[in-house]
């Protein structure tokens, strides 16, 4: 069928409570939200442009889809058509990969409900089905609140947990000591500093201090500095996760020499859409890389729901999973059901309902509106 219209806007929508890591305070989510209608049905994507993270911002990511929608409606009507595109597009998606993502998604909602199945069976993909467990993450609070934000993710059975480093020694190490005195193992612990550090040395000499041997560290040094994270990986003898330093696939062969020093983290909006990730994950699994499913602070239900499908698919190689927030942290989500984590961190599929449904399942409860 032809892809009568597509169209982007602002999502934004307040959090219940602010979220802090070194490179930003958020206390609203900021999303690119699309809409893809032909043949009488409409799909939904999101994506989340963020400077950080692939440089890109929400004006931008708007502009990129008013300048291309001609473009879509001519070449892109199926799902056959949508997967050349982005294999013939991939610099500009390299570009552009969270706007790309919203429009990827949307289109693939909208295609998937005019077959009328979803979206796993219009990528070839087994249905969604068992449980899903994901790790509490905890911001950069002040003590106080971090004990017990901690506190209530261990009496819900959470056992997985990922923290943000600020860089300021005290802050920091009492969020250590909170950890420890509530019992968490410190292999059950990552560490995120989203880029604090400059040299290996410096952040070789703070992550000792703090006393806590962490499961694996993301982001410590400057974004795709390598070979200085290679660096630190041998002299804290441990793993390092890629975010913002992993944003192609192509760029899995730097890891080459040592696949087990390394995690990637893929987050859907990050990668530049569902197809993309799918590929990273085969790519990372044929390289004996390890894999985290993430999510942007703030993601909707929506973009959660695309990654339980990469999840699904890198079950063999994924360490951990992040995401789920749902309106445990948003004061509404714009669809329903509202996806989020529950008693130890669990979502399960046969209670939501929702896999078997056509296109992502799901339903558009309240408008996106401009922010």
């Amino acid at each position: 069928m032809p892809l009568d219209a597509l169209t982007a806007r602002p999502l934004d929508l307040p959090f219940r409570e602010a979220f802090r890591h070194a490179s930003a305070e958020r206390s609203s989510m900021q999303s690119l939200w699309v809409s893809a209608c032909g043949g009488g049905f409409i799909g939904h994507g999101e994506g989340c442009p963020r400077e950080y993270v692939t440089g890109e911002s929400l004006t931008g990511a708007q502009a990129f889809v008013a300048a291309h929608v001609d473009e879509w409606r001519s070449d892109i009507h199926d799902s056959g058509s949508l997967r050349d595109w982005v294999e013939r597009k991939h610099a500009l998606i390299d570009r552009h990969p969270a706007a790309w993502a919203a429009v990827e998604l949307a289109l693939l909602d909208l295609f998937a409900q005019q077959q009328d199945c979803p979206v796993e069976r219009l990528l070839g993909l087994p249905p969604l089905s068992g449980r899903f467990e994901y790790s509490a993450v905890l911001g950069d609070a002040e003590p106080g609140r971090f004990a017990a934000q901690l506190a209530r993710y261990v009496q819900h059975g959470f056992r997985d947990f990922k923290i943000k480093l600020s860089g300021h020694a005290l802050r920091d190490r009492q969020k250590i000591e909170a950890l420890t005195a509530a019992g968490i193992a410190p292999h059950r612990v990552r560490a995120d500093a989203n880029n604090l550090w400059h040299d290996p040395g410096s952040a070789a000499d703070f992550i000792t201090a703090l006393g806590m041997r962490f499961g694996a560290l993301e982001e410590p040094l400057a974004a795709g500095d390598i070979d200085a994270l290679d660096l630190l990986a041998e002299r804290l003898d441990t793993r390092i996760i890629l975010d913002e330093s992993l944003l192609r696939i192509d760029q899995l062969d730097r890891l080459a020499d040592a696949p087990v020093r390394w995690i990637v983290n893929v987050r859907v909006s990050k990668m530049g859409g569902l197809i993309r990730s799918l590929a990273l994950v085969e790519a990372a699994r044929s390289r004996g890389v390890s894999l985290i499913v993430g999510a942007h602070v703030g993601e909707t239900s929506l973009l959660t729901r695309a990654a339980l499908t990469v999840a699904d698919h890198a079950r063999a190689h994924l360490l951990a999973q992040e995401g789920a927030v749902g309106t445990h942290l948003l004061e509404t989500d714009p669809v329903h059901p509202s996806l989020m984590f529950g008693a130890g961190g669990v979502l399960d599929m046969e209670c939501l309902g929702i896999a078997a449904r056509p296109g992502w399942g799901l339903t558009v409860v309240t408008p996106a509106p401009a922010s």
